[in-house]
């Protein structure tokens, strides 16, 4: 009965969507009430939840416009489950805004697939990375996507490999400007932020230990059934699921290097891992195996959400 509500692509469905975000959203803020004295903090906050919307329909345009699922709404659905698994991330700025750049270059790459215009979806996509990186100095990683996908359509003309270093070149000099017109020390700015910590100890409480186990074991059984499948799929989209793959592990990656470890950091992952799970969940099945499947995430997304409110 769950999957048939979310199995069409509807006004209605989109709806409830944003309805649930709303609400989730403002049980986690509501916590906390002092932002409600401030017009200024009114203002982040209603910009945050702006964001975060615009975030969770970018990776759904990602997947209807490059053919990555049917004409559903799970990929909404299935990115704000991921969401409340970590609700502390509801209030993280630098990562929601990050992860809202990393989502518009990653829908360059997917649509290079197109090799249309594939120079300015490069140029684009490294921009949109570089970006993020003054938000979250280790999206810069997702450099590496932009690589993984010029050798997979483009790596004949060399000049597409040159592209990201112009976009670098680019976002270096604008946040220069910026940085001197508003008092920033570039260099103290990049080394403070440019730091690892691989140590998983961060932990306050058991709730957030057992978030984090649930969310991996979540994630595993997608990427599984995601790599397993693969070859079903059509050739023609066999570069897309990749990219998406590649794209969870880099993300993956950031939360393992990244100092100030928290759970928080695991945005990056949640839409590469929605749109996995939309596959998995569209695939040819039993209705039961997919409510059960789809039943069992949401029991384990409101846990975990209202265990560590």
């Amino acid at each position: 009965m769950i999957t048939s509500v979310f199995k069409k692509s509807t006004p209605l469905n989109y709806s409830l969507v944003v309805f649930l975000i709303l609400v989730f959203f403002l049980m986690y803020q509501f916590q906390d009430l002092s932002w409600t004295q401030s017009a200024v903090l009114l203002f982040k906050k209603a910009g945050l939840l702006i964001v975060l919307l615009a975030s969770v329909f970018i990776t759904n345009f990602i997947v209807k416009k490059n053919g990555l699922s049917k004409d559903s709404s799970y990929t909404v659905f299935f990115y704000f489950l991921f969401l409340i698994f970590f609700p502390s991330v509801l209030n993280n700025q630098d990562l929601i805004i990050a992860n809202f750049f990393i989502l518009l270059a990653l829908r360059r790459l997917i649509s290079l697939q197109s090799l249309k215009a594939s120079k300015e979806k490069i140029f684009d996509a490294s921009l949109w990375i570089f970006v993020a990186s003054l938000f979250h100095f280790w999206s810069i990683l997702f450099i590496v996507l932009v690589f993984i996908s010029i050798i997979f359509h483009v790596s004949r003309d060399y000049r597409n490999w040159i592209l990201p270093f112009i976009a670098l070149f680019v976002t270096a000099v604008l946040f220069l400007l910026v940085s001197l017109f508003i008092g920033i020390n570039a260099i103290d700015f990049i080394t403070k932020n440019a730091t690892t910590n691989f140590e998983i100890d961060y932990f306050t409480n058991n709730y957030q230990n057992g978030a984090l186990s649930i969310y991996v074991s979540v994630a595993l059984f997608f990427i599984v059934s995601m790599v397993l499948s693969l070859s079903n799929r059509p050739l023609l989209l066999h570069t897309s699921f990749k990219k998406i793959i590649a794209s969870f592990f880099i993300g993956v990656v950031i939360f393992i290097i990244s100092s100030n470890k928290s759970n928080d950091l695991l945005i990056f992952t949640f839409a590469p891992l929605a749109m996995m799970a939309t596959s998995h969940i569209e695939m040819a099945q039993e209705k039961l195996k997919q409510e059960l499947v789809l039943g069992v995430l949401i029991l384990c997304s409101l846990f975990t959400f209202l265990s560590q409110l």
